[in-house]
């Protein structure tokens, strides 16, 4: 089993967005994926309860802040949508069930503060440290021609973490969660832009 964790300390750094298409790619390719959420607010979940039936099928699983329980026996893709503030135990429990961090960060200066400590957390975790998980850290909502995308490069260079990919700030998101859809769901012409700026993220996780 493979396991994405997707995680920010920070509310509204784009988790959501992140889990949601990195499911819906796996389904896509057919794969047996999970979706986990154990965010209080349950975007996640409450987003796969909107998704259309004829649409590939992206599953959940009985799983909360307090019970981190491992997915069902025959699922090949887990993907697991994270809180704001974690950390922790809660962080070492996650990490149990993943194979690769992503870690969604918005060009700001207090985006990148509240990062600070959790990246330094989290390469700090056994299970980053003896190479059982791999991170990438993930531009959101920036152009990587703009001195924003810069100074994130550079904050990131003091981790040695290079930004997997920049992905621009645009309606397409919203509008095919609003669906209960991905960009993986969308006909090519209408997010062929963005899928080209997916590429990076999804030849990282098919390594």
């Amino acid at each position: 089993m493979k396991g994405f964790l997707v995680a920010n300390p920070k509310g509204g750094s784009g988790k959501s967005t992140l889990a949601t298409n990195l499911a819906g790619y796996f389904a896509h390719r057919g794969h047996d994926v999970m979706l986990g959420d154990i965010d209080r607010q349950q975007s996640a979940r409450e987003w796969l309860a909107t998704r259309p039936f004829e649409l590939p099928t992206i599953e959940t699983w009985a799983i909360g802040h307090d019970n981190v329980a491992r997915p069902p026996k025959g699922t090949t893709h887990v993907v697991l949508d994270t809180p704001a503030g974690l950390g922790g135990k809660l962080l070492d429990k996650v990490l149990k069930l993943s194979t690769r961090v992503i870690v969604p960060v918005q060009p700001s200066t207090f985006d990148m503060r509240a990062t600070r400590h959790f990246l330094e957390a989290l390469l700090d975790e056994k299970a980053v440290r003896k190479g059982r998980a791999d991170v990438a850290v993930i531009g959101m909502r920036v152009d990587a021609r703009t001195r924003a995308a810069g100074e994130l490069e550079r904050f990131l260079a003091s981790f040695e973490l290079p930004v997997l990919a920049y992905l621009r700030d645009t309606q397409v998101y919203v509008q095919a969660a609003a669906a209960g859809m991905t960009l993986f769901d969308l006909p090519r012409s209408r997010a062929e832009r963005d899928l080209e700026q997916w590429q990076a993220i999804l030849d990282w996780v098919e390594r």
